[in-house]
């Protein structure tokens, strides 16, 4: 695993031990940014269910100004940390363990602004990317200019409207599938 482009470019990502993690392989992110930039100028970015922060860290060597890594397990949390200061990219970022749903609380408590930019990847066995979005929508973290990218099992499907989000493309990899989610109007 490696940054692929941008101001980090090249430089290895480290990987959380075990087995419980699935990181975004490098065939795929090259897709999804192709997909969703490639480039961005200042954007907010929330990576949910951060893993390694793979998705949060290529989007920030890509342009976008601030990310918010969470991850409830604290091997991934040091992961994240780790891998934020290899890329030199730690003073654009903020890493919370947390679980998502609190997180998302959490950030709304803060006053958070909405999301540029949402990368959920939750385990695939969870199956709530789209309850995620939902509540990030009501607690006003994400909304019209938001950009939303569900990773899940290629077996499973989300429904093509989610709230205000209607999904613009579906893309599939092996068992991994790439959903993207723009705004769509009122439901």
């Amino acid at each position: 695993m490696r940054v692929i482009s941008g101001e980090a470019r090249g430089r290895p990502l480290k990987a959380v031990p075990g087995q419980t993690t699935r990181p975004t392989t490098d065939k795929v992110k090259e897709a999804l940014f192709s997909m969703i930039g490639p480039y961005f100028d200042g954007e907010r970015v929330l990576d949910l269910f951060a893993g390694t922060g793979g998705l949060g860290i290529e989007a920030l060597s890509r342009g976008a100004g601030r990310a918010v890594f969470v991850d409830a397990n604290m091997r991934s949390i040091d992961v994240v940390r780790a891998n934020l200061a290899a890329t030199r990219l730690a003073d654009k970022a903020e890493v919370y363990r947390q679980d998502a749903g609190k997180a998302i609380r959490l950030l709304e408590q803060r006053g958070c602004e909405p999301f540029d930019l949402v990368f959920l990847d939750p385990p695939y066995a969870m199956k709530n990317g789209d309850a995620l979005l939902l509540e990030l929508t009501a607690r006003g973290l994400a909304g019209e200019h938001t950009v939303a990218i569900i990773e899940h099992e290629s077996g499973f499907a989300y429904e093509e409207r989610i709230g205000i989000f209607e999904r613009r493309r579906l893309a599939l990899y092996g068992e991994t599938a790439i959903a993207i989610y723009r705004y769509g109007g009122e439901e």
